[in-house]
């Protein structure tokens, strides 16, 4: 009885292994998940925007301040940021709709927006990191806790070889 074990890339193999032409291959679950994560970054966003400009109800500020660590109200309003209310809304559904359009174009298998949320959820834990190490900020779920968790399920989705072979099915070899 021979046993079956996974296909593991030898150490001489290069990263980025030829792929044969095939535009009718199907899309692979990675990247599935990978486009509704960054689908559901984008919707986050807003509900974030959402919960930042509008007070909430007294039962999911608790909540909120429960999930926060403090047990108090949320802290950050519009008038703490700085910024008008159109100004911030204009910015969150500047940010949601290109969030939304990267989404949209990993499921159809664009290599060019795979690479490139890569690397900006790269830099988003980078960012987070850097305020948690050198700012003293706090990763909670009231902060960046879902965005920094967002950003490492779409890297590990993303970076995939099934994900990387579906995004270039259609280059020429």
């Amino acid at each position: 009885m021979s046993e079956r074990h996974p296909r593991k890339r030898a150490a001489f193999e290069p990263v980025a292994a030829p792929v044969a032409r095939n535009p009718a291959m199907r899309r692979p679950a990675a990247t599935v998940a990978g486009g509704v994560l960054v689908l559901l970054r984008a919707a986050s966003g807003i509900v974030w925007g959402i919960a930042v400009a509008f007070d909430l109800p007294p039962w999911l500020q608790a909540i909120a301040g429960a999930a926060e660590g403090s047990g108090a109200d949320p802290t950050l309003t519009l008038p703490e940021l700085g910024i008008g209310a159109g100004l911030f809304f204009g910015i969150l559904g500047v940010i949601a709709l290109i969030q939304a359009v990267f989404g949209i174009q990993l499921l159809r298998g664009s290599n060019v927006a795979r690479v490139i949320v890569m690397l900006v959820s790269t830099l988003s834990i980078i960012t987070a990191f850097a305020g948690w190490w050198e700012l003293g900020q706090e990763i909670t779920v009231g902060t960046t806790l879902v965005t920094v968790s967002l950003d490492i399920l779409v890297l590990l989705a993303l970076s995939s070889r099934d994900a990387a072979a579906y995004a270039r099915r259609n280059e020429k070899v």
